[in-house]
């Protein structure tokens, strides 16, 4: 398998969004000097970009895998809290003329904290790096748009698929986007993410599919494809 394109910023970037990329070492290293230590030295300056490059790689086959069955080309994909982008690239490896709008945050919060936030406060991204990545790995630009969820418009396209992988409703409310998704999305749109409270949309779409269930992890999941808003 063809392992992605990373300079050490993206690496370091990538590393903050996804800790298991790292080794045992600086695992150990996170626990013994704290998060804002790891976030703004120890991540940055001692990863072997290779490595981060490899395991990243890998996840996100096996991300891509538990989704590929809703993939096909010429979709119009929404992707929520996507990171650098890496199930992205492999999606485009697979599927021609596909375009990509990806909603994220422009900035990297002090201290890298993991969890449920609330206020939708935390945010883990450098767009620029985003961008970056994607043409990096072969994404051309006049497929994919990026937008700030804190300075832009949020498109109003109409999407036939939406992904947010361990983001919406895993870390933040999924109240914040149904609005908007309701107005995106048909009754064909599949809408998948990961949340820590499957039950709770029984009462939002007429269609569920749980695709994946995470319990080696703190914060237990299930991953779902939904169809169709019943409101």
């Amino acid at each position: 398998m063809d392992t992605f394109e990373l300079d050490r910023e993206i690496a370091h970037l990538a590393v903050l969004q996804r800790t298991e990329l790292i080794d045992p070492k600086l695992r150990k290293i996170r626990k013994l000097f704290g998060r804002y230590l790891f976030s703004n030295f120890f991540s940055k300056y001692f990863i072997n970009i290779k490595k981060v490059s490899k395991n990243y790689s890998e996840i996100m086959q096996i991300e891509y895998n538990s989704i590929e069955k809703f993939m096909k080309p010429n979709q119009n994909i929404l992707c929520i809290g996507a990171g650098i982008g890496g199930l992205e690239i492999i999606i485009n490896q697979q599927f021609l003329n596909n375009t990509f709008h990806f909603i994220e945050r422009n900035f990297i919060s002090k201290k890298v904290r993991y969890g449920w936030d609330t206020k939708n406060s935390e945010a883990y991204n450098d767009l620029k790096l985003l961008e970056k990545f994607l043409i990096l790995n072969h994404l051309k630009k006049n497929n994919f748009k990026i937008i700030n969820f804190d300075l832009d418009e949020l498109p109003t396209n109409k999407y036939n698929l939406v992904t947010s992988l361990y983001s919406l409703d895993f870390h933040y409310d999924f109240e914040i986007y149904k609005n908007y998704l309701k107005n995106v999305s048909t009754e064909d749109t599949f809408i998948i993410f990961d949340t820590i409270r499957p039950d709770y949309f029984n009462q939002i779409f007429k269609s569920i599919e749980i695709l994946k269930t995470e319990n080696d992890t703190v914060h237990r999941s299930k991953r779902l494809a939904c169809r169709g808003f019943i409101n």
